[in-house]
């Protein structure tokens, strides 16, 4: 971007003008990175990296890092919610990127008043355009099947 001088300087993109669909793939992207480091690396060491590297505006205490951060403390149970949606399939065979976006999907469904609709449309575009070529298919039968129960999980949640 051009300043006033004439001069480029980069200017970090503010989160807070993302749309959704970006910021859900803003959050995949730093599950993916956490992920990736063996949650050996704090997500705030990672989410420095992604400010500094990528020209972001991520505030630790903003949104997109509570989320995720909620979503990497409770992976386990999320994963408890998960495996029982996996008809003939264990949670050790999925890629890490359709195992990311269903912790993702079901914690949405889970922890926010976002219609299941839509939170299972934004993971089907997830799959497509970071998951293998048909895990798009799985992951809206893995998700059509967890809201035909979405009642009984918000209980046990």
């Amino acid at each position: 971007m051009e300043n006033s001088n004439g001069n480029h300087e980069n200017i970090p993109v503010k989160v807070t003008e993302l749309s959704r669909k970006d910021v859900r793939a803003l959050i995949y992207h730093l599950l993916y990175s956490v992920e990736c480091f063996d949650y050996q690396s704090s997500l705030n060491s990672i989410v420095a990296n992604y400010n500094r590297f990528y020209d972001l505006d991520i505030a630790e205490d903003g949104e997109v890092f509570n989320i995720t951060e909620s979503v990497i403390e409770s992976r386990k149970k999320l994963d408890e919610v998960i495996k029982p949606l996996l008809a003939n399939w264990k949670l050790e065979r999925l890629s890490v990127s359709t195992h990311l976006i269903l912790r993702l999907a079901i914690w949405e469904l889970l922890n926010t008043d976002i219609a299941p609709n839509i939170v299972l449309n934004e993971a089907i575009e997830l799959s497509k355009g970071f998951s293998e070529k048909d895990a798009y298919k799985f992951v809206n039968g893995v998700l059509d099947e967890a809201l035909k129960h979405l009642d009984e999980l918000k209980k046990h949640k």
